[in-house]
């Protein structure tokens, strides 16, 4: 028997239920390089439904029953205390018990992430967890942190963004063990005395610390696209403002360019010419290409879907998932958490006598 990567799926969660989320299971292992196996957590009768339509399937999936779910609606507080055994709290209690390396879900996001820090607490020496998010540029994809989880955040957190991101980012968009992640802090201007006190004193921490990564400093919103660094980290309220606000731009682009290419028959014939560039394009934008934000910062793999994205967006969050949970990316945090806590516990030199 293959030594495959077990992952666990909250077949329930998202828009459209099993009818997305088994396709996109169906995608995600006919594009992995890597033998994957999946633990479904749902209603028995509708998945098993769905499984029969795909026999790719057969052997590579288990179905685990639960009739109750999460709705979209439920606060977390709620989902606390009343989410056991619905198919999200399922999916997570799988990672929990090392049955699985990994669990994906598409369902309520408070939710995932109260039910996640809850069953699998945060890794050793981290405060909160941060939802990441892959941008695409002129570059490739930035690791945008923290799109939405944590409102208000200290200089402390934002430097434990920092050493989380760049794990991620060497994991899943590096391509090498090696590299080292360009790492930038947002900020409203590039100088050092620009921004509030908790960039400012990230940014001091960062440069001071000798972390495995490459800090270059304070970015700009402008710099997001432009690929100026590998690793973006910021706030929840800012990120997931800034995350918004480039997906409604790219639907804003999307539409103006098809009516503008289908106004006359010269543009038409235009749009013709350039379809190929055009489909790159198409392709290049493509939410579900970039579909999959890890829950960083926990004992164990959780990766959170869109709840709009299509079968094809979802198998890109299970290969996010795989990537991460096959990575030494757990390794890497705690390595540079060890540098963080080395560099807080050195005195500082004192200034040396000069004779006069």
């Amino acid at each position: 028997m293959d030594q495959a990567l077990v992952l666990s799926i909250d077949a329930m969660g998202g828009d459209f239920g099993p009818a997305v989320t088994v396709e996109g299971v169906a995608l995600a292992l006919a594009a992995s390089a890597r033998p994957l196996r999946f633990i479904l957590h749902g209603d028995q009768a509708l998945l098993d439904s769905e499984i029969a339509r795909r026999p790719a399937l057969a052997g590579r999936v288990a179905v685990r029953h639960t009739d109750t779910v999460i709705s979209g609606d439920t606060k977390p507080a709620q989902a606390l205390r009343r989410g056991k055994g619905t198919s999200l709290w399922n999916a997570v209690e799988a990672v929990k018990a090392g049955e699985a390396k990994a669990a994906i879900s598409g369902g309520n996001t408070g939710a995932l992430m109260a039910i996640s820090k809850l069953q699998l607490r945060m890794a050793g020496g981290l405060d909160r967890p941060a939802i990441v998010a892959s941008w695409p540029t002129l570059r490739g994809f930035t690791a945008v942190l923290d799109v939405g989880a944590n409102i208000d955040c200290d200089a402390a957190q934002l430097v434990e963004f920092a050493i989380m991101g760049a794990a991620f980012f060497r994991a899943v968009h590096a391509g090498s063990a090696d590299y080292s992640p360009r790492v930038g802090v947002l900020n409203v201007g590039s100088e050092d005395m620009k921004g509030h006190q908790e960039v400012r004193d990230a940014h001091q921490i960062l440069k001071d610390a000798g972390l495995d990564f490459d800090y270059r400093g304070f970015v700009e919103g402008n710099d997001i696209a432009m690929g100026a660094v590998d690793v973006i980290v910021t706030d929840g309220f800012t990120g997931n403002v800034a995350l918004k606000t480039g997906e409604g731009m790219a639907r804003f682009f999307g539409q103006t360019l098809r009516s503008a290419l289908s106004e006359t028959w010269m543009t038409k014939l235009g749009a013709l010419i350039a379809s190929r560039a055009l489909k790159s394009l198409k392709a290049r934008l493509d939410p579900s290409s970039v579909n999959g934000g890890p829950l960083l910062g926990l004992n164990g793999t959780v990766v959170k879907s869109h709840g709009s994205a299509d079968a094809k967006g979802f198998a890109n969050a299970i290969r996010v998932a795989a990537d991460l949970a096959a990575s030494s990316y757990a390794v890497e945090i705690a390595r540079d958490m060890e540098r963080l806590s080395r560099a807080k516990a050195e005195p500082a030199v004192p200034p040396q006598a000069v004779e006069v």
